[in-house]
Order: structure tokens, then sequence, then C-alpha cells
């Protein structure tokens, strides 16, 4: 399986949340949605996206931002522009300098207006529709260009968000799913891109099987000489090249791997904790507790979301 499909495996949107913005400089908009991950890109003008912690980056027509939504940021037609609105997942279309309240369709922000900016953006609402891992693998902020027409085009969904039709969900849903597949294979298709050692390290004939074996069955009670003689080299053969490809030793690697996993089904299933430890590779819930605690900071219960300990509590 390759780098993309190793990240996106898991990854279904359902109820994405989508809206066509059109705004008249100066404009600028807070974002702090909760949306754990959003894609967004220009039909029209230009725009900035400007987190908190990271540069400024631009964006064009047809160019694709992925950005996390562990922090709030800012989108403006210039990065010194002052946000007139802070945008929630409850007041998308409020009135704001720039923004007029929503008018037309029910996913449109604004009237046609000459010289306006259009910016059409998409949301994963859910966290448990996205894998801890892709998450962690993603920058705070993506941009993809336009060059190479990526797909679906950015009119495509334009048309799509702007209209009311059977099945547009579904519809939306699977536009979400291919914009991020887009972006995410033009982000690892560049030499120069920061992308994760280990996805680059998954076309390495020898660390690629080894981490592919990782990942397939992490519950196995792994050593380095037992991944060594299934990939078919030595032991010292196998700890050097995994080092020097994904910057970290085969168990190290593993138990982080083991963990992302834990907080995949932690999220996303009503397992027990001890039953969650056994499938990552754990003998029981108290020795996954520790290494929880000892790579994320907290604990397995505490990473539960708050719906599923709800359900459990019931």
């Amino acid at each position: 399986m390759d780098a993309v499909s190793e990240l996106l495996a898991e990854v279904r949107a359902r109820g994405a949340v989508f809206r066509q913005t059109i705004m008249r400089p100066p404009w600028a908009l807070r974002m702090a949605s909760g949306a754990p991950l959003t894609l967004a890109t220009m039909l029209r003008g230009r725009a900035w996206i400007v987190p908190d912690q990271h540069e400024p980056m631009p964006i064009g027509v047809g160019d694709i931002a992925v950005i996390r939504g562990d922090a709030p940021y800012t989108v403006a037609d210039d990065p010194a522009t002052t946000p007139s609105l802070m945008v929630t997942s409850a007041d998308y279309c409020a009135g704001a300098e720039g923004v007029e309240h929503a008018s037309g369709p029910a996913r449109t922000c604004g009237t046609p207006a000459e010289g306006a900016a259009v910016l059409v953006s998409g949301a994963f609402e859910r966290r448990g529709e996205l894998s801890e891992r892709l998450l962690q693998a993603l920058p705070a902020v993506l941009v993809v260009s336009a060059e190479g027409s990526p797909y679906p085009s950015v009119e495509m969904v334009a048309e799509e968000v702007a209209r009311e039709r059977p099945g547009q969900q579904l519809v939306l849903d699977r536009l979400l799913d291919l914009m991020l597949v887009s972006a995410l294979r033009s982000w690892f298709d560049n030499p120069d891109a920061d992308a994760p050692a280990w996805c680059r390290a998954l076309d390495d004939p020898v660390v690629g099987v080894a981490l592919r074996l990782l990942h397939d069955t992490p519950a196995r009670p792994w050593t380095v000489a037992d991944l060594a003689a299934k990939v078919g080299v030595s032991r010292a053969a196998l700890a050097r090249r995994f080092k020097a490809l994904v910057g970290e030793p085969p168990m190290t690697y593993l138990a982080d791997w083991r963990i992302t996993l834990a907080a995949d089904l932690l999220g996303e299933t009503e397992d027990t904790v001890g039953a969650i430890a056994r499938k990552v590779g754990y003998a029981n819930a108290f020795a996954l507790s520790v290494a929880f605690k000892r790579l994320r900071g907290t604990r397995p219960s505490d990473h539960r979301s708050p719906e599923l300990t709800q359900w459990r509590a019931g």
C-alpha cells in the first residue's frame, strides 16, 4: 500500500460541512469552528492563511490549503488585516465587515459582486473520521498548488456547494475525501515537501517491508531480531537503515504506532481499555496506560471521546 493510501485507509467524511463565502476587501475571518481538519480553496481572488504560531501562507485560485484544527487561525485578504468576525460552528455566516449575511443557497454566504473574493471551504466535523496518524503527519498548514490540476476541480466543488440536489450530502462527503487525497498526493510527489520520514521510507525495499509488518500486526511481540528475520537482513543492518530513514529505532516507532492505534480505537469504539490494550500489543490496561501517559501525556480514559464516555456510562 502506498503512503497516501496508508494515511487515508480509514478516513471517510460523514456530514462534511462546506461553505462558499463571498467577501469584499478588506476582510479577515478568525476561524475557531473546532473542526479537526479544514480544506480551503479560492474560486476567485487570493487569500492568506495566518496560523498563530507559523508563517502566513498565500492561496490562489485552485490551490488547496489543508489546515489542522488544533488551534484557531485567520483567513484574510492580507496578513495585516484585523479579523472582524470569530467564526464558530454555530455562526459561520454571521454578518461582519466585508462578509454579508447568508443569501441564496444555504451553503453560500454573501452575494456576488465585482472584485469580490470567493472562498470555498470544507471541513471534517468529527475527529473520529480522521486517524490520529493522519493528523500527526500533517503540518499545521499545508498548501498545494493548483498546478497539475488536482482533482476535483474548484469549479466542480463550487457548483455542488451552490446548488441543492438529491443525495448532495453524500456527494459533498466524497468531494471532501477527494480533495484531501489530491492534496496529499501532490504533497508526497513533491521531493521538497516536508512529508513524514516514515511515509518516504515506505518505498524502501527493506524498511518499507518492516513498516508494513509493524502496521499490519502491531500486537505481535516484536523484537528487532524477529523483524529483521522477517525482512531478510541482519539485526544490525535493519536497525541502522530503519533509523537512518525513519529517524528513530524500530521499537520506538512501534511503541508510538501502538499508541496511535489505541488513540484511534478509544475515539471510534466502545471497547474497554483492556481490550484495546490487547489489540495493540499490551498485556493489560495498566501497561497501555503507562505507555499512553508517557507518549501522550494523558490517560487513555481521558482521551476517549465524550460521546463514547457518555454511552458507556449509560
